[in-house]
């Protein structure tokens, strides 16, 4: 937390941080206010009963007075060199009467214990020169999405939506990074490494044991971004019409993954339920992500196909080091 910390006040004396203590029973609160004693002018701390990181999100938003807002987890931190060139952008958009509403940026994959690091990068996607709209998007490839740690928002497009996370819920993220995204009319991408992600902690919520014992929750996020986004006429382009439907297929596919690989008839018929509701809720959407080629891999029937999406997901493991 002290490394989180002492990251984000590298990035200038011009900025806020909002430590949300969310129930902690160790020794956050004490680290917290110690912070903010040295540093009143730039640190806040709220202390709230524990909700999870919806809530903590939450919470810190409702704080925020910056123009743009960024989540750091508390045990990642943030590159002082590559987030230089990004604040300095930031602070340019204050003279602006059309401030950029996302900047997106790389962020690195740290197996501290393995000594390994997997940068994950958008440069196939987004021009790195100038800001841009979604019609100047390039092609997602099948497993790219948006993460949290890749993206800061203008403060103000977040507060005018309303965004609220769901308190005492895993996996989020994914809400935070498709929920705004109709709303946002300007991007710029920097091709910087800025944010570190620490992975391999036991307990993370990526773990495959812990996915395993968590699939409500991302069964529950999944039908909250069906929800919350009407596709294809909340899109105003088509560009993130397809963009947005990608993600929603990777997120189908994840939950077909993990609930063939618990393998019972309730697993079954939770998987089936939640088709029922993706037809229900958005019948073109349905279609599209039926025919994406990880659901199709991911939905092969019987125990073959079963261990086909799992070797898949294996692969993508192995390739992008995420848990």
């Amino acid at each position: 937390m002290n490394t989180c910390i002492s990251s984000l006040l590298l990035c200038g004396d011009d900025i806020e941080v909002i430590i949300v203590d969310d129930g902690s029973t160790d020794d956050t609160a004490r680290v917290a206010d110690g912070w903010a004693a040295e540093m009143p002018e730039t640190v806040q701390v709220i202390h709230k009963p524990n909700g999870g990181h919806g809530s903590a999100v939450n919470a810190g938003l409702d704080a925020a007075h910056g123009l743009y807002f960024k989540v750091v987890d508390s045990d990642d931190w943030l590159n002082e060199d590559a987030m230089a060139p990004v604040m300095d952008y930031l602070r340019e958009q204050r003279t602006r009467t059309a401030p950029t509403d996302l900047v997106v940026t790389n962020y690195v994959y740290e197996k501290i214990h393995e000594d390994t690091r997997t940068v994950m990068d958008h440069r196939n996607t987004y021009p790195t020169d100038r800001e841009i709209t979604w019609h100047d998007l390039g092609r997602f490839n099948m497993v790219q999405y948006l993460h949290m740690h890749a993206v800061i928002y203008r403060t103000q497009l977040l507060k005018d939506i309303g965004l609220r996370l769901p308190e005492n819920c895993f996996y989020v993220d994914n809400l935070y990074v498709y929920i705004p995204l109709p709303h946002v009319k300007s991007i710029r991408y920097f091709d910087l490494d800025v944010y570190r992600y620490y992975i391999g902690r036991e307990g993370q919520s990526v773990g495959v044991d812990i996915m395993l014992e968590r699939i409500d929750q991302h069964l529950r996020v999944t039908r909250k971004m069906i929800d919350s986004v009407h596709l294809p006429d909340d899109a105003p382009d088509a560009k993130l019409f397809r963009y947005m439907s990608n993600h929603m297929a990777l997120m189908i596919c994840v939950c077909a993954i993990f609930l063939r690989m618990r393998n019972t008839p309730e697993d079954d018929q939770k998987l089936a339920d939640m088709w029922d509701y993706l037809h229900f809720h958005s019948p073109q959407l349905f279609r599209r992500v039926k025919r994406h080629p990880l659901v199709i891999g991911s939905n092969i029937p019987t125990r073959l196909g079963a261990r086909a999406g799992i070797t898949g997901y294996n692969i993508g493991r192995k390739m992008f080091n995420f848990n």
